[in-house]
């Protein structure tokens, strides 16, 4: 399979997209001052306990409490607890649990009011972020993850993913694992394990106990709420998931992460690291590789498949609803149930690249259309398992129903990618009232003279939409020209097709947008 990574890093955000044979098939997103992160570790104050919920809510710093239910407390809370309690006070001397006597268990089936009170001091870690109204969902099982391994405090058990299959290899891993493992953290193995040598699972511990040490000094007089320790920015941490040797290409428009990469596939796979490529023109990176184009094609109400299927996408505060239909795809050789088949094993393939690519979460219902045959419900159901076995979230398909509808519940732990694909009127900005087009070049030439003259800029970008681009720039002599016998300075215009019509901004010579 055909895989390429693209990155656009820019000042505020990174953006991240994944392409399986060209087709865009994840979009991440990442702000640069994002906090309560997954993964990230609070030193939280609880402030109220909820006895009916078995529930309590911490705060965390965030404008709404965290909520952190019982089942989430972590067998190990009473030995979490007895640790952090000296190590507040600047007590603890060494961040090994080598001598440290482990707490039994907490009841699996006890109340929360038995183990927290208000005002306590609690370490807690984000297992799901803040999310529309609701406030981040915290756990007390802290774990620190790696490319390879995940660790976890106050445990001895080592546990091997289950999608590692061959048993020899699973008992392989776990040899290994037991003797590099240190007395008073558990291991789980992750499946990019399989095939490692120790060194390289070794290497992945220390980083990895690094941090705990880390956390431990951090930890030292500290005062909630406060983060204790972050989780790598979400950029890192899907490249650490994701980034392997099955890529074809890897382009992107950052030096510094493009050595980063460079460096890490050297390590991994020699021979493949010139597959990541710095990108340096002018037009920005998704527009050039046509990352755009899918974006404004694959998000929306309705999305459409090559076939002339089409799907429209609900969403409601509970759950998301997707229907399938058949639009003009209709073969009149074939019958009814055939034609109802063809299109629903299509629109299963694009079922699952919309759950991925949006990253959609809770219940999901597919309205498929209707078949007759349970033979075709089963290669239905089958056909939408094998395609949703490349996501990487958790989750759980129903069969198709005696309606149609197919049930799905996928992990959520951030809120759902969503692009404004509807723009404004490129007239009236959404106004309903215009000024006279025919003014445009003569607007965009007072704030160039004001440029030039008043501000004394040196070099000026303009960038425009398309046909803005060949107005100003096409004919003999040009707009552009006249401007350059006019002040005599060569104005540089660029084209950006995701701007309105009459959209254009202005730049700098360190390419930065100049506000007008």
């Amino acid at each position: 399979m055909n895989r390429d990574l693209i990155i656009d890093s820019k000042t505020s955000e990174v953006e991240i997209a994944l392409l399986e044979e060209k087709s865009l098939v994840e979009l991440h997103k990442e702000r640069t001052n994002n906090n309560f992160a997954v993964g990230d570790i609070y030193l939280g104050k609880v402030k109220k306990v909820m006895t009916g919920l078995n529930a309590a809510f911490v705060n965390v710093g965030y404008e709404k409490d965290a909520f952190l239910h019982y089942l989430d407390l972590g067998p190990q809370l009473a030995s979490l607890n007895k640790f952090i309690k000296p190590a507040l006070a600047g007590k603890i001397e060494t961040s090994s649990l080598a001598q440290f006597e482990a707490e039994p268990d907490i009841d699996k089936a006890g109340k929360i009011s038995q183990v927290l009170t208000v005002n306590q001091s609690v370490l807690v870690q984000i297992a799901k972020e803040p999310i529309s109204t609701k406030g981040p969902r915290v756990t007390s099982e802290i774990s620190f993850a790696g490319r390879f391994i995940v660790l976890v405090p106050f445990s001895s058990r080592i546990s091997v993913s289950q999608k590692i299959k061959d048993p020899e290899e699973r008992n392989r891993l776990r040899r290994l694992i037991s003797s590099i493992r240190p007395k008073g953290f558990g291991v789980i193995i992750r499946t990019v394990a399989e095939g490692k040598l120790v060194a390289e699972l070794d290497a992945d511990l220390r980083s990895l106990m690094a941090k705990w040490e880390n956390m431990v000094k951090m930890l030292n007089q500290a005062q909630a709420p406060v983060k204790i320790c972050s989780e790598l920015d979400r950029t890192s941490a899907i490249l650490r998931d994701l980034l392997n040797e099955s890529f074809n290409n890897i382009h992107l428009n950052d030096q510094t992460l493009y050595d980063e990469i460079r460096s890490f596939i050297g390590t991994i796979a020699p021979d493949k690291v010139n597959i990541v490529k710095l990108y340096k023109g002018k037009i920005p990176i998704f527009e050039h590789l046509g990352i755009d184009k899918q974006i404004k094609n694959s998000f929306g109400k309705v999305v459409t498949i090559k076939s002339g299927a089409y799907l429209i996408v609900e969403h409601t505060e509970a759950l998301h609803v997707i229907d399938v239909n058949s639009g003009h795809r209709v073969r009149k050789e074939n019958d009814q149930e055939t034609n109802a088949l063809e299109v629903n094993m299509e629109a299963a393939v694009e079922v699952a690249r919309q759950l991925r690519l949006r990253d959609m979460g809770g219940i999901i219902v597919v309205d498929f259309i209707d078949m007759i045959q349970p033979g075709n419900r089963r290669k239905l159901y089958e056909h939408l398992k094998q395609e949703m076995s490349k996501d990487n979230a958790k989750h759980t398909i129903l069969p198709p129903s005696k309606f149609g509808l197919v049930q799905i519940t996928r992990q959520r732990v951030r809120p759902e990618t969503n692009i404004q694909v509807l723009e404004k009127c490129p007239v009236c900005g959404g106004s309903g009232e215009i000024k006279a087009s025919v003014m445009l070049v003569d607007e965009i030439e007072n704030h160039l003279r004001y440029l030039i003259q008043e501000q004394n800029e040196n070099k000026i970008r303009i960038s425009v939409h398309p046909y803005l681009y060949a107005y100003l720039t096409k004919g003999i002599p040009s707009i552009r020209m006249k401007w350059y016998f006019k002040y005599k300075k060569w104005i540089a215009i660029h084209s950006n097709g995701a701007f309105h019509f009459l959209e254009y901004h202005f730049y700098n010579q360190k390419d930065d947008e100049i506000r007008l």
